[in-house]
């Protein structure tokens, strides 16, 4: 496959996997060809969930000693770092599925995405990116498109085989391959809020939109049937919010979770493209085929 065919790929399948209107997605600035010439054929590729300065000088090491391609990183570098708040807005239309009123998701989300957004902006955005110029090493991350999978997966997972309490929904999660692997090292889904034997009611994913939304989106999640959180994490400030909104909350885990939105994503590249990348796993990632 070619680069360009991969990154054109991947924001295509991502958008048929969003909660938004199609004439709504205006592509995802966390998604990125970082450094790279898109006519270049790919073949192999070292995949990790986040690639800094250090992979980049490994994926060099890879290559000299038995070639490699392109390296894909899952949390965004450089410019697409830079952009984190951008993809947010999607956010809005979650909530909104959720039965909050849409004027005040859009509130929430802007005052989220504003300090998102300040919290970025003195970071040093191109160390991995200046590291594979350096290198000459072809680098792209995939990101929001990647969550967007494995969001409707596990909704659809869950609904299919209907939980009835807190516990049951982490015995189902723990069915999924990223999860059971996850679960051996000990960072397997878990229960941070709300008694085992509770009742899960209405679930609500939140497992894309860039990074954690509104803290203050949990007591409206509750007013509109919402009775259990199905996230990536939960920082110690949202977890407060929600325990003060009387929400259940499942952490699926991270790492594995965007585990589980790549290998999903990668699986409809390939059946697309008709032809296997040849991977090696590092930084958190581990290829599992479906």
């Amino acid at each position: 496959m070619k680069l360009s065919y991969i990154y054109n790929q991947v924001v295509k399948l991502g958008s048929q996997r969003d909660v938004r209107r199609k004439d709504k997605i205006n592509s995802y600035p966390d998604t990125a060809i970082l450094y790279g010439d898109g006519q270049t054929q790919v073949n192999k590729v070292l995949i990790g969930i986040d690639i800094e300065a250090s992979e980049i000088l490994l994926s060099d090491r890879i290559r000299q000693r038995e070639g490699l391609d392109l390296v894909i990183s899952h949390h965004p570098e450089g410019r697409a770092y830079a952009s984190l708040s951008e993809v947010m807005s999607l956010q809005i239309d979650m909530l909104k599925t959720a039965g909050v009123d849409g004027e005040i998701a859009r509130k929430l989300l802007e005052e989220r995405q504003q300090e998102v957004a300040r919290r970025v902006l003195p970071q040093n955005h191109t160390r991995a990116v200046d590291a594979a110029r350096l290198l000459n090493m072809p680098f792209m991350c995939i990101h929001t498109p990647a969550d967007n999978h494995v969001s409707v997966f596990i909704e659809e997972f869950l609904k299919k085989h209907a939980p009835k309490t807190v516990q049951d929904v982490v015995d189902i999660l723990l069915e999924i391959p990223e999860y059971k692997e996850a679960s051996r090292i000990n960072v397997g889904p878990k229960i941070i809020l709300g008694n085992p034997n509770r009742k899960v009611g209405r679930f609500f994913m939140e497992m894309t939109g860039g990074t954690e939304g509104s803290k203050d989106a949990f007591d409206k999640l509750y007013r509109a049937g919402v009775r259990t959180l199905v996230s990536m994490h939960l920082s110690e400030e949202h977890l407060k919010k929600a325990r003060e909104a009387n929400l259940n909350a499942v952490i699926a885990g991270h790492v594995s979770s965007d585990t589980l939105g790549l290998n999903l994503l990668l699986d409809r590249l390939e059946k697309q493209a008709g032809e296997r990348l040849e991977t090696i796993d590092c930084s958190g990632f581990k290829r599992i085929r479906r």
